[in-house]
């Protein structure tokens, strides 16, 4: 390609104009230079001082006011569980020196005066101003006084460490309830991933166990905030600014009765066994009294720091993994036992239903019967004679039972189960739905479950009749807890509605208007035939208030016509043999308000230790409830035969 000398003059740059085109571009980027340049030169020399004096004097802390906790109160309302302001040891971190190093001086004494480790001390400060650094960090609660003034004269020692007032859980009536009411501690870190907990702060405490776990958001005020201007050093700088006060929270009132519920325990503590006890309004299962022993101080609990000790102490050791010897177990809802003849009224009711007996139908009592190959015996081989219905849970016939046993076994997995289906259509073989935490399921053995086992190499056998035989008399695998079977005795009391045990009662504001009421709905209805239910109902008043009864020798003058039955259930403890003694009783008999039931391991015969102890927490429900005079009462414990003389077991 050739270009003409026109051509080549139009296409080429003269060098002139690009020489005066750079100046240009030149010139401008000199101007904005000069511009930029004069600007940070007005802003850090000529102004500097102005706007780091502001952003000095412009920094806020947010401090977390903790709200006081609500009080927790029984049905009359008697103080439970209430708050107590305490001393406590606090850290200012934003108070603490800014040199380098010597916070760490300063903590390292706190250390040595709060008896922690320097790293603990660092722990503690880490995980309580995670989300707020200027919150105060507690170290201790309850410190002595002598700490007190000794900070107070060396304060110039100790910048930004205080004595401050913080809220404290009493416990006016020292171990009562202590399993019901459970504890606080602060809130872990697993806790505040959780949704109910996310907007708390690490050092914020929480309900752990027992109704203060249950209702924590009932029962856990608001915590209010406070705003702090202070220097670029942590020096407040102006007067605190207050952006919402604290909210405390809502009182509980429970259904216990604190009068029933101290001699529940009393009953307990004077046999120094361990045991429960449950008193439950039959109608709407408003639980008036549930106890466990041994007992222990929750206010232990209520300290910052608790000691490796004591935590034994309370929670059992660990290498108890159930921790079912420790005061801390609930041995009223968690605890789960064989019932002995407690569990008869069930076993007749499903023979009812099932076909299996006739109200009026009478089986000869030997005192022994051979099913299969295997003898069972009436405790001491006692023979009875021709019983029906209401003299075999009168005199706690166990053969009587073990036939009817016989005739409801079921013949296969796929085979009707009556006694299975009663037993847990009147609340026995799953948890009842109390609003206490930790509750037990217990066991209703069926062939499916003995089957399994044995499919698992958990056993050494298949199912057999003599499994249900066993069961028909609440022994073998059968297992409960006392909560369970004062349900199921309810159900049968009040015609087959099996309610839903529940403590908290309503929740009510410091003013005592009432915010929320608890009442829950049954959890069904249970078809009981009125003839079966007078028959049973029948048999355990004459167990109780006839000559001849197992309990007559405790109840047989009461002035109230009881409804009770005995119970002695052999169980293991480590291999050892002992007898489990029982008692569940309603009252009054014809119309039952209250349903009691006692449990005491290694108590020996039904009749001679839960009885008793069922008979005073009664005694003390006729006096406030029934207006039952107390010479009446004293006059009933005169006419008392002598126990044991009439019924030589059970």
């Amino acid at each position: 390609m050739t270009f003409s000398s026109g051509q080549w003059n139009r296409d080429r740059t003269n060098p002139a104009q690009f020489t005066g085109r750079v100046a240009v571009l030149g010139g401008f980027a000199l101007v904005a230079f000069l511009v930029i340049f004069f600007r940070l030169w007005y802003l850090q020399v000529l102004s500097g001082d102005r706007y780091l004096a502001e952003a000095k004097n412009n920094q806020v802390r947010e401090i977390s006011v903790p709200a006081p906790r609500g009080e927790i109160l029984d049905r009359d309302g008697k103080l439970l569980v209430g708050n107590r302001t305490a001393l406590a040891l606090q850290v200012r971190t934003d108070q603490l020196p800014q040199a380098e190093g010597r916070a760490d001086v300063v903590l390292r004494r706190v250390a040595e005066i709060a008896d922690m480790s320097f790293e603990k001390v660092r722990q503690q400060i880490r995980e309580q101003t995670r989300e707020l650094p200027a919150t105060p960090v507690t170290l201790r609660r309850d410190v002595p006084f002598e700490l007190v003034y000794y900070l107070r004269e060396n304060q110039e020692r100790f910048p930004g460490v205080t004595i401050d007032r913080v809220y404290v859980r009493k416990y006016p009536r020292g171990t009562m309830a202590a399993q019901i009411l459970g504890y606080v501690r602060e809130v872990s870190a697993e806790q505040l991933e959780q949704a109910p907990y996310q907007e708390l702060l690490p050092g914020d405490e929480v309900g752990q166990e027992g109704i203060e776990l249950t209702y924590d958001s009932v029962l856990r005020g608001i915590n209010g905030e406070t705003r702090l201007r202070v220097d670029a050093a942590g020096v407040p700088n102006g007067d605190p600014a207050v952006v919402r006060e604290p909210e405390p929270g809502n009182d509980l009132v429970l259904s216990i009765d604190s009068d029933l519920q101290e001699i529940g325990e009393s009953q307990l503590a004077e046999r120094g066994l361990p045991g429960a006890f449950v008193a439950m309004d039959v109608n709407s299962g408003e639980v008036l009294a549930l106890g466990s022993a041994p007992a222990f101080d929750p206010s232990v609990l209520a300290k910052p720091v608790v000691s490796p000790a004591d935590s034994a102490l309370i929670f059992g050791s660990p290498d108890d993994p159930a921790s079912t010897g420790a005061p801390a177990f609930n041995r009223a809802v968690t605890g789960t036992y064989p019932t002995g003849s407690t569990f008869k009224p069930v076993t007749a009711l499903a023979a009812l239903a099932d076909d299996k007996l006739g109200l009026s139908e009478v089986i000869n009592d030997p005192g022994a019967i051979t099913i299969g190959d295997q003898e069972f015996q009436n405790a001491g081989r006692i023979a009875n004679g021709p019983v029906n219905l209401r003299d075999a849970l009168k005199v706690s016939s166990d053969v009587f039972f073990y036939t009817l046993g016989a005739r409801m076994n079921p013949d296969g997995e796929d085979a009707p189960q009556p006694l299975q289906e009663w037993a847990r259509e009147l609340g026995l073989g799953d948890p009842t739905g109390v609003d206490v935490p930790g509750e037990a399921a217990g066991n209703i053995p069926s062939p499916e479950w003995r089957n399994d086992l044995y499919k698992e190499g958990l056993t050494d056998r298949t199912w057999s009749i003599g499994d249900n035989v066993q069961a028909a008399i609440g022994q073998g695998d059968v297992l409960a807890t006392p909560l369970q079977m004062a349900v199921a005795y309810a159900a049968i009391g009040n015609g087959g509605k099996v309610v839903r045990p529940h403590v908290g009662l309503r929740a009510q504001n410091s003013q005592g208007d009432v915010v929320q009421e608890i009442n829950p709905a049954p959890r069904r209805e249970v078809e009981i035939d009125p003839a079966w239910r007078s028959a049973v109902m029948d048999g355990l008043r004459a167990a109780a208030m006839e000559p001849g009864g197992t309990s007559y020798p405790v109840f047989g003058s009461f002035p109230v016509e009881v409804a009770g039955k005995t119970g002695t259930a052999e169980t293991f403890v480590d291999g050892v043999p002992y007898d489990q003694s029982w008692y569940v009783a309603m009252a009054p008999a014809d119309d039952p308000e209250v349903v009691v039931a006692f449990t005491i391991e290694r108590g020996g015969f039904g009749v001679d230790s839960a009885a008793p102890a069922t008979r005073a927490l009664l005694t003390e429900y006729a006096t406030k409830y029934l207006s039952v005079k107390p010479r009446q009462l004293q006059e009933s414990i005169a006419e008392l035969p002598a126990a044991g003389a009439t019924v030589p077991y059970e």
